[in-house]
């Protein structure tokens, strides 16, 4: 029904718009005026994150309303990328295609997942005139950088009010290292963070005479290796990393201060008080000089302060009907998996009240250099959308 070229087409070319977090305004035109010429009505919701970083920021959405009462089903997908990194043996804005394999900044997380949807929707709304309940189809901006942003707002604005059921076309199999098809039934949650150690600044030649922050914040992240962590029997366990160490003495002094920034996921039962005790333990352990802070980052509203952790019932009637389409249309039974990372599928599972699955391509390279995915996969995530949304509504 979907074909491998028009799946190739329309990759290519959101691949060859560049899109890093802030910056998709050409995208999003993009999505727009392909939508608007496939016979649907999408709107450009635009939105201002006013508290913390003032980005202005917009958002696609596409709403199908049936003519009989049904459930609604939101579909979600990112349309910005992170920044290209270095190291590319292939361009990156080209959507090189080789074999099965299709290249590209994207092209795996998540350009892929938004045109297995695009294409899904374009055949139901043109197969199907007549169906019961609402597609609520959300192409949003942000999810690579800070806050979950564009999802956030259409969250608080009231948009997704009233979904039963969403699905999130991340690439499941790629990022969770297994074949095709997987599907995530949760994920992990998460929290940014950071430490500062307030010491005593000495000459370097004694440096007994003062209190090394720098000394002290290496110490405490040595011993955040050994923190205790929940351990969920479908999420795994949590897990800190330090992504930035911060600490200057000039020329020749003891510094006075440092500060270690962390991002911190983690599972059911564990939150920013469960954090705090372990970071407090690991000073503990650590027996430092310096005082100390911990502060979690500023977020645009209170429900955005984190990533809270996340699972669905397989027994769901949504997600085993999603399951059957799966198993329907790749004539094998999905392996079950859950995201070990945070993004906009963590707002969707923990603030709407209703089951959210994860289901993508296959690919490898995501946040890395000569990223792809492979057609063949794309093709069948559109297709298991349009069989899952054709059961569920028709």
């Amino acid at each position: 029904m979907i074909s491998q070229n028009e799946v190739s087409e329309l990759v290519k070319k959101l691949i060859a718009i560049k899109s890093p977090y802030y910056e998709e305004e050409r995208i999003m035109e993009f999505v727009e005026n392909w939508f608007r010429k496939n016979g649907m009505e999408p709107r450009m919701h635009e939105y201002h994150e006013d508290r913390i970083t003032g980005f202005k920021g917009k958002n696609v959405i596409v709403e199908l309303e049936g003519s009989r009462p049904g459930p609604t089903i939101c579909v979600n997908g990112h349309l910005d990328t992170v920044k290209l990194c270095s190291g590319w043996t292939v361009d990156p804005y080209a959507g090189c295609v080789d074999g099965d394999r299709i290249y590209g900044l994207g092209a795996l997380d998540m350009k892929s997942g938004c045109a297995a949807s695009m294409l899904a929707l374009k055949h139901f709304s043109g197969e199907h005139k007549d169906f019961k309940g609402r597609i609520i189809a959300t192409y949003v901006s942000v999810e690579e950088g800070p806050y979950g942003m564009g999802t956030n707002a259409l969250i608080e604005e009231g948009y997704l009010k009233g979904v039963d059921f969403s699905l999130v076309t991340e690439p499941s199999a790629g990022f969770v290292g297994s074949s095709f098809p997987t599907v995530c039934l949760g994920a992990r949650g998460g929290y940014g963070l950071e430490i500062e150690f307030f010491g005593k600044s000495a000459h370097a030649a004694l440096p007994q005479n003062g209190k090394s922050a720098a000394l002290d914040a290496a110490k405490v992240v040595c011993e955040l290796e050994n923190a205790n962590y929940i351990a969920d029997e479908c999420l795994g366990t949590g897990v800190a990393c330090v992504v930035a160490i911060e600490s200057d003495g000039g020329a020749c002094s003891v510094p006075d201060y440092a500060k270690v920034r962390l991002f911190w996921h983690i599972v059911r039962g564990e939150s920013e008080e469960t954090i705090v005790r372990e970071i407090e333990k690991a000073i503990g352990r650590a027996d430092i000089r310096c005082s100390y802070k911990i502060s979690f980052r500023e977020a645009p509203s209170e429900d955005s302060r984190g990533f809270k952790p996340y699972t669905v019932d397989e027994e769901d009637p949504f997600v085993a009907a999603f399951i059957d389409s799966v198993e329907k249309v790749c004539g094998s039974e999905p392996a079950k998996a859950y995201f070990q990372s945070i993004g906009d599928f963590n707002y969707l599972g923990s603030r709407l009240g209703a089951p959210v699955v994860i289901f993508g391509a296959e690919g490898e390279n995501f946040h890395s250099r000569d990223e792809y995915a492979t057609i063949s996969s794309i093709v069948k995530t559109a297709e298991v959308i349009y069989d899952f949304l054709k059961k569920e509504l028709v």
